[in-house]
């Protein structure tokens, strides 16, 4: 099994019809994905790789029985697109736009309080499950079905820790990532939630950096929960610079927020796992999973 996307679902790409979306809606079709359609406002009616154009999200999820839409809007206008999926009752929004204005992102965190959507980013990879569903733009090219489920703040080490991870033959039920901005949709405690209910998840694997509250979060649901399963966590950025923006907005090192030491400390005290460097995580995967 997986989580929150399969085989079975069917995905509307908001912003088809530009670059970035007709080269990732192209990728995700030859790799088996059920794309159904495209939003695009002034073009409903159209066609666009063999697809139907629609000119608002709730016509396309009435004629094509959509349940996800990947939002490839450009930041100025991607919190009008996400609340307009929000707004027609899809259930996942995945949103890889970089830049969505603070102040927007607070108006689609209202719109989502009052819905069943769950929203994945902005700023995010996206979701894959291995030969089910893509719906984002991470690569599948060493992603392969397995027992270990993945949510990651990081999309650089996400790639790296799946290769390994399928080098070693432990391949993935599903692979989140959450995103990188600091107001984002589901973040650690929503994936680990829908991992502990998931059968087919033996293990689960964390990716977290300094910034944030993700992982202090984490730590706070796993202390107040009988798991089941074990979970492992590299926590980077141990060496950055104070008060530094490293890489993107998530990612930022202030007074008074956790240093990956202790945001690591913290979740060992819950029973996680840590690894000290990307090459430890696969290991300590294997040897927790070999202990039962």
């Amino acid at each position: 099994m997986s989580i929150l996307v399969d085989r079975d679902t069917k995905v509307i790409i908001q912003g088809m019809t530009g670059r970035s979306g007709t080269f990732y809606a192209d990728q995700a079709i030859r790799y088996g994905s059920q794309y159904v359609g495209g939003v695009r406002p002034g073009k409903g009616g159209t066609k666009h790789l063999g697809l139907p154009v629609f000119d608002t999200v709730a016509e396309a999820m009435e004629k094509t029985g959509a349940t996800a839409s990947l939002v490839m809007v450009p930041a100025h206008n991607a919190a009008a697109a996400m609340i307009e999926a929000i707004d027609a009752g899809i259930s996942i929004i995945v949103c890889v736009t970089e830049r969505v204005p603070l102040h927007d992102m607070i108006r689609v965190k209202s719109a989502l309080a009052k819905s069943r959507t769950v929203l994945v980013g902005p700023n995010s990879q996206g979701i894959l499950t291995p030969e089910g569903c893509k719906v984002g733009v991470m690569p599948t090219m060493n992603a392969t079905p397995g027992p270990v489920g993945i949510a990651s703040r990081s999309a650089s080490l996400t790639s790296e820790i799946l290769a390994q991870s399928s080098a070693a033959g432990l391949g993935q039920s599903t692979t989140v990532g959450i995103g990188g901005d600091p107001i984002h949709g589901i973040g650690f405690v929503g994936c680990l939630e829908r991992f502990r209910d998931d059968p087919d998840t033996e293990a689960v694997i964390l990716i977290g950096e300094i910034g944030g509250t993700e992982e202090e979060e984490a730590a706070a649901y796993l202390s107040s929960v009988e798991y089941g399963k074990p979970v492992i966590a590299l926590i980077v950025g141990e060496h950055a610079p104070k008060e530094r923006r490293m890489g993107h907005a998530g990612t930022l090192s202030m007074f008074g927020t956790q240093t990956a030491a202790a945001k690591s400390k913290l979740l060992a005290a819950a029973g996680v796992i840590i690894a000290s460097d990307t090459d430890q995580v696969v290991p300590c995967v294997k040897a927790a999973l070999e202990q039962g």
